[in-house]
């Protein structure tokens, strides 16, 4: 045999020996995102956990799966229903109060209801967050827990526009800003490669809630009337908001506080850009789930029974807006993603204007419920490919919700005030359009100041 034929034979058993280098499974963006918004860390080895655990008293990796780690997305679903469900149910309550018979205020007014208990959501989980990280998990959802169902006893029992307000809005709205950040946080504790689908599930309930608050509603309102049929959606909350008290607990707590601002975020144009096209869009995105009902009852298009039917229409069509064009970011990156979603639920809340009749605002429903639940989904994920410091995405989420609730706060009541004012439809809908059309090209030039005009660019 030759001597190069030897060193051949050498080379390649050292080659075949040589340790390989492992694979390291990489974050999507939308796993950086629910880990932000939990405040916490889980991305580590296993044999690294293993050594922190015994210094540390570190339970180790995350389960991804088993009863228990399945019953915390259960649980996390059920607080979903409760806090946005209520939130994405309440155009069922515009409905029904604009013909109230215990008393009378213009729908302007009665808008007020709705934005102020998505405003509360939104600034009292600004708050929960840093309880959540000093360890205040269970007290943020036994508070919730006694509000929500306390809010909708309360509400069956008013007579007065000021008695609503206090028990909806602020009573209702408070314990759902109690229960918003621990129905995301608690997930990351028990899952790494199912993260995403663990999330997506649980964050569905938010739409299944729109989807049966409204319907159950109705027909016990036609049934049993008003009073007892907002204490059956109290016993609903109750039972599935005291679920997730019973079987929730979190595994893993996070190991620093996060700062509530981060000014400087501010100082960079396409976060900016972003922050505002967030307020934009919640300005002019609720005003077709609020306002579709009594605009197909009064215009003739619909029957009473059925124009309460369009919001949970809207609300089934959105469980699939919040999943398909999350797989898609996964591909191509969210603004290439949000851009898109913003600009058709424009054009089709500006086409709201020309729809009169019932197979058209049928498909308006679904179709823009849609493409509206892809854009109230994306967020989270979008601020992530806009920052470059990692520590810093859940402040950056943070104040962006922030902001985006001021949106939710002033968006229907001006298109209430807009009805009042003019007794017809179309400012309603071109209120609602403008609003969106701004987010869609404020998204675009948040996108084309961080990758260009390069429509194949990921971002």
């Amino acid at each position: 045999m030759s001597s190069s034929t030897i060193l051949e034979d050498e080379l390649d058993e050292k080659h075949l020996s040589a340790p390989r280098p492992d694979l390291v499974r990489t974050q999507s963006n939308l796993e950086k995102a629910i880990d932000a918004e939990a405040n916490i860390n889980v991305s580590f080895a296993p044999e690294d956990a293993a050594v922190s655990g015994a210094a540390n008293d570190d339970p180790g990796p995350p389960p991804n799966g088993g009863f228990r780690a399945w019953l915390q997305v259960v649980g996390s679903f059920f607080l979903f229903f409760n806090c946005w469900g209520t939130i994405n149910a309440f155009g069922v309550f515009q409905t029904y109060y604009e013909t109230n018979p215990l008393w009378h205020e213009s729908p302007s007014n009665i808008s007020w209801i709705g934005s102020i208990q998505a405003f509360l959501l939104l600034l009292v989980g600004l708050i929960s967050g840093p309880a959540y990280d000093n360890g205040y998990f269970r007290y943020l959802i036994v508070v919730g827990a006694i509000l929500i169902p306390f809010g909708f006893m309360m509400t069956s029992l008013a007579t007065e526009y000021w008695q609503t307000m206090l028990a909806q809005a602020f009573c209702i709205g408070i314990g759902n800003g109690c229960i918003f950040v621990p129905s995301v946080a608690i997930l990351p504790g028990y899952f790494s490669t199912r993260k995403a689908l663990a999330n997506g599930l649980a964050a569905s309930g938010s739409s299944f809630g729109g989807l049966i608050y409204p319907i159950v509603f109705r027909r016990m309102q036609q049934e049993v009337g008003f009073a007892w049929a907002t204490r059956t959606l109290g016993f609903i909350s109750f039972a599935t908001v005291w679920f997730s008290v019973f079987v929730m607990k979190p595994r893993t707590m996070p190991k620093q506080r996060r700062p509530l601002t981060d000014l400087a975020a501010f100082k960079e144009l396409p976060y900016t850009l972003f922050c505002a096209s967030m307020v934009f869009g919640f300005i002019g995105l609720y005003g077709p789930l609020y306002y579709i009902g009594p605009y197909a009852i009064q215009e003739g298009i619909t029957g009473e029974d059925l124009g309460f039917y369009l919001l949970p229409i809207i609300n089934a069509a959105s469980i699939f807006g919040r999943i398909i064009p999350n797989f898609i970011a996964d591909m191509i990156g969210p603004l290439n993603v949000l851009f898109p979603c913003a600009t058709i639920a424009a054009i089709l809340a500006l086409a709201w204007i020309g729809i009169n009749n019932l197979g058209g605002i049928i498909t308006f429903a679904l179709i823009y419920g849609f493409f509206s639940g892809g854009f109230v989904s994306l967020p989270p994920v979008a601020i992530v490919t806009l920052t470059s410091d990692m520590s810093k995405i859940g402040t950056r989420m943070g104040q962006c919700f922030f902001l985006s609730a001021f949106g939710l706060l002033m968006g229907t009541p001006v298109s209430g005030a807009i009805l009042s004012n003019t007794g017809g439809w179309v400012g309603v809908q071109l209120w609602s359009g403008a609003a969106i059309m701004v987010t869609g090209l404020l998204l675009l030039w948040a996108r084309v100041t961080v990758v260009g005009w390069n429509p194949l660019r990921r971002a």
